[in-house]
């Protein structure tokens, strides 16, 4: 049985994720991609992004307002309850800008520290995944079980790169590297999704450098939920210097690698 409180938690992330999904879908312009001025598609997304961090925060706020917020957009608030909700509001940005469907919203609600709900509404794949600690990660109705370990010549990972050039160009050379020694490489472009789909069994790996406890939140619970090992370098938690997420016989020869090539540090 579902703890009372994780359940109430999971319904209010689901209600506020499906509407700022609905948001973030509806209210983007079809041109804005191919917007006049250089400055007008970005300020646009940026203004979306803040308009459905303030949608999520105003909606649980008014059921739990002694909570607190960590939020991609600057929700910093500690609360009193020891409920915090870590939000990112629109993960995928470029792909949002230029109309591809790999974006998401990620609601993640921590008690004490602990992630103890995750949500990840894709609207434009027209698919919801949620995990509560202790009861397993599910696509709606659906339960999800990470995939088999193959070997690690078989297996398709994906990553992410940063926006900074020398960052990336670093990063490219890590990938460089990890290709020969994989099946092959993928570049989504959304953490919380590439999360969901290691949860879901359509990928058997993911690691990426420079995430924020947003961009993770909620998808390392599903990952995790759904059978996959997670974590950052060897012997710590997911962090800014790596997260990494694989089915297990994945994982461990993917993070040595990692640790090896340097993917932890710029």
């Amino acid at each position: 049985m579902t703890d009372p409180l994780h359940q109430e938690l999971l319904e209010l992330a689901q209600e506020a994720a499906r509407r700022a999904g609905d948001l973030l879908r509806d209210g983007r312009p079809a041109d804005l991609a191919v917007a006049a001025t250089k400055s007008s598609p970005i300020d646009v997304v940026t203004e979306m992004d803040i308009a459905a961090e303030k949608l999520i925060t105003d909606l649980i706020s008014t059921h739990r307002p002694h909570d607190g917020f960590l939020g991609e957009e600057g929700a910093d608030t500690e609360g009193t309850s020891g409920i915090r909700w870590v939000i990112d509001p629109l993960d995928g940005t470029v792909n949002y800008l230029y109309g591809l469907p790999t974006w998401a919203v990620s609601i993640a609600a921590e008690q004490d520290g602990e992630t103890v709900v995750g949500v990840v509404a894709a609207p434009m794949r027209g698919e919801t995944y949620h995990a509560v600690r202790g009861g397993g990660a599910w696509q709606g109705e659906r339960e999800l079980t990470c995939r088999p370990a193959p070997p690690l010549e078989q297996a398709l990972v994906s990553t992410g790169f940063n926006y900074v050039t020398e960052v990336r160009a670093h990063q490219a050379e890590v990938a460089h590297r990890l290709i020969p020694l994989l099946r092959d490489i993928r570049r989504g472009g959304s953490a919380a999704v590439d999360l969901c789909d290691v949860a879901a069994g359509r990928l058997d790996g993911y690691y990426e450098r420079g995430l924020n406890a947003w961009d993770y939140g909620a998808g390392d619970l599903i990952a995790r939920e759904a059978g996959a090992l997670t974590g950052g370098r060897p012997g710590e938690r997911p962090s800014r210097d790596l997260t990494v997420a694989a089915t297990p016989g994945v994982f461990e020869p993917l993070q040595r690698l990692l640790e090896d090539f340097g993917a932890w540090h710029d």
